[in-house]
């Protein structure tokens, strides 16, 4: 196999790719090393190590997933902008099961501060000022929305809804048509901490 030249970039390409095919615990420096065709030690001077190889990644799939959002919701307001959202990210979850599991991991400062990330919020937040949901309380609603849509489809990859009918298909509606209605009905007054 001829040797690639390297770059960050490319090492991390190599990973999503191992990712996708075998899952995230699998993405290893020496793994990607192999699959590139070079001794892990021609890694480290394009990445420092593990750690940064998956902030690598989760960045990529950050980056990936906003460009899906941003095609996904365009032109589109409550409901079906929600919709949009949920199914972007339910189709990258499975389309690339690995990088989305990078997506569900505690990354380092560099993903979160990126501009992917960035970008990824701000098309959320664009969703929900279809909803009367005060600008204050939108920390709030995404993180609704994150645990519920990424739950679902952590629960549904991990075959958590295998075992009953209707299938997990028939139920992703109705779960985001319950998500439309809590938005749409978000609670207002005192913050709950203040009443205790």
């Amino acid at each position: 196999m001829p040797r690639r030249s390297l770059s960050p970039a490319t090492v991390i390409a190599e990973a999503a790719v191992l990712a996708d095919a075998e899952g995230l615990e699998a993405v290893t420096v020496s793994a990607v090393a192999r699959r590139l065709g070079v001794q892990p030690a021609s890694l480290y001077s394009h990445l420092p190590g593990r750690d940064a190889l998956l902030d690598g990644l989760t960045e990529l799939a950050l980056g990936e997933l906003a460009e899906r959002v941003a095609e996904a919701v365009a032109g589109r307001a409550g409901h079906p902008a929600l919709v949009a959202l949920a199914d972007a990210h339910r189709g990258y979850a499975s389309e690339h099961p690995g990088r989305w599991g990078a997506l569900q991991r505690r990354s380092g400062p560099g993903p979160v501060a990126s501009s992917a990330a960035a970008r990824l919020v701000a098309l959320t937040r664009a969703v929900l000022r279809s909803y009367p949901v005060p600008e204050d309380d939108h920390v709030h609603a995404v993180r609704l929305l994150g645990s519920t849509v990424n739950g679902y489809l952590t629960l549904t990859g991990a075959g958590g809804f295998d075992h009953r009918t209707p299938s997990p298909d028939a139920s992703w509606p109705r779960v985001l048509a319950a998500l439309d209605v809590a938005l749409r009905h978000w609670p207002t007054g005192p913050d709950p901490e203040e009443t205790r």
